[in-house]
């Protein structure tokens, strides 16, 4: 079983930036490809960004060049670096995790707020 948990979610003014973070528990971290999803109010969940164990990245393309997906490999860690942020950005944020073998596991979310 792998645990992964959010952080650094909060309300941010339009313009803004935030990043989010994932800790994942195991420590085959490296070998899983990590993404963020979000899930609008009203609306199903939707990918965010991906970046896979060799490093290949890709966005949604409403957050192309606004959003960076990143991992540290050493901290377990997956980052989200959000910039330039919009209202309709404002969502519960998941971390995803998907083993090489094709195994899935989410973060418990975190709420990120785009509002003057």
């Amino acid at each position: 079983q792998v645990q992964l948990v959010e952080s650094g979610g909060g309300l941010v003014q339009p313009g803004g930036s935030l990043r989010l973070s994932c800790v994942a528990s195991r420590t085959t971290f490296s070998t899983y490809t990590m993404a963020w999803y979000r899930q609008p109010p009203g609306k199903q969940r939707e990918l965010v960004a991906a970046v896979t164990s060799s490093g290949s990245t890709n966005y949604a393309d409403s957050v192309k060049g606004r959003f960076t997906i990143s991992r540290d490999n050493a901290k377990n860690t997956v980052y989200l670096q959000m910039n330039s942020l919009k209202p309709e950005d404002t969502a519960v944020y998941y971390c995803n995790g998907v083993s090489p073998w094709k195994r899935e596991y989410w973060g418990q979310g975190t709420q990120v707020t785009v509002s003057s």
